[in-house]
């Protein structure tokens, strides 16, 4: 099969395709023909060399974290799926490939009114989002979320859960992306850089956010503390703006706040298992109903994942950037 393997790191011209084997399941896993990809901060990282692939040695160097797909081929203890079945998922690495295998239990069967290539832009973000808010962050219907990168993948489905489950929320994103998170729902939206987005947003929210979700860091982090509700909680589940800088702890403590670093990129098996199957149970529904969808702003061939590459580093991005790999499904 063709697949991108890195055997060095750097700039976008390191993303190298090669002729590797096709990958052949496990007892409990599905191998799936992939339709689609979508491009994550971590893949720009991990081509860098900033972000050691969590596999370790014996995989080949293949990046991608999420896809959709179809299902070519299962191993002798599978239950839950069948050849020609459509399903979509994360995993540590390996999707920039024709072909991958995955857990059974990892799986997330793709809704009937969601395009095929389309649904590599739910898994990563959605379950990031999702996991963020409701699951660490206690996220409930009434309470105020503040997402930082509002036009991200992660903020774009950040909005919709909330709006979905009848929690309010307040978003900071440049400015030429502000009325794309409004389409979305978001009930505030402040300009991030360089815009005093704290004095604004401690007006408008003067009893402080519930859950703040930062993919941001750096600067953002002590002014997440600033607005931060008594009790409430700080998710961090990126470092965009950087991992160092200097922080009021005393308002952590004043404020009583829980502040929690999170990925699930490294997470065992299980534990990302155990959010899969919440997930689908609790917010796949609403894809077919139409409260949540993928939010795509553009897509590549396999052929030039590198550009793709040097438009997710140009920020420019409202969404998903997703790369075609095969016609699977199609």
């Amino acid at each position: 099969m063709r697949a991108v393997v890195l055997r060095s790191h750097g700039g976008p011209d390191v993303l190298n395709f090669e002729d590797v084997p096709v990958p052949a399941p496990g007892p409990d896993e599905v191998q799936v023909h992939i339709r689609a990809t979508a491009l994550n901060r971590a893949d720009i990282l991990q081509r860098m060399g900033g972000y050691p692939d969590p596999r370790g040695a014996g995989f080949l160097e293949i990046p991608g974290l999420e896809y959709s797909g179809v299902v070519s081929a299962i191993g002798e203890r599978v239950k839950m799926w069948k050849i020609g079945d459509r399903v979509m998922a994360i995993e540590s690495g390996g999707a920039y490939a024709e072909y991958i295998c995955t857990h059974e239990r990892q799986l997330l069967a793709v809704p009937s009114n969601i395009a095929l290539a389309d649904a590599a832009a739910i898994p990563e973000v959605f379950l990031t989002a999702w996991d963020a808010l409701v699951l660490q962050g206690g996220l409930t219907s009434g309470r105020w979320a503040l997402v930082h990168a509002g036009a991200s993948g992660v903020g774009t489905a950040a909005i919709q859960i909330a709006k979905a489950i009848g929690a309010r929320i307040a978003v900071t994103c440049s400015a030429g992306k502000a009325q794309a998170c409004r389409d979305l729902g978001a009930d505030l939206v402040v300009e991030r850089s360089p815009h005093d987005w704290l004095s604004e947003l401690q007006t408008a929210v003067p009893l402080g956010f519930d859950v703040v979700l930062d993919v941001i860091g750096g600067d953002e982090v002590d002014r997440n503390l600033k607005v931060v509700a008594n009790k409430g909680t700080i998710v961090q589940v990126g470092l965009m703006g950087g991992g160092s800088t200097q922080v009021n702890v005393g308002l952590l403590l004043m404020k009583r706040a829980h502040w929690i670093g999170t990925t699930l990129r490294a997470r065992p098996l299980e534990e990302k298992v155990t959010v899969t199957r919440q997930f689908a149970a609790e917010m796949l529904p609403l894809f077919a109903s139409g409260q949540l969808k993928p939010i795509i702003d553009s897509r590549y061939p396999f052929d030039r994942i590198a550009d793709a590459h040097i438009a997710m580093g140009e920020n420019a991005n409202t969404g998903k950037i997703l790369i075609d790999i095969s016609s699977a499904g199609d």
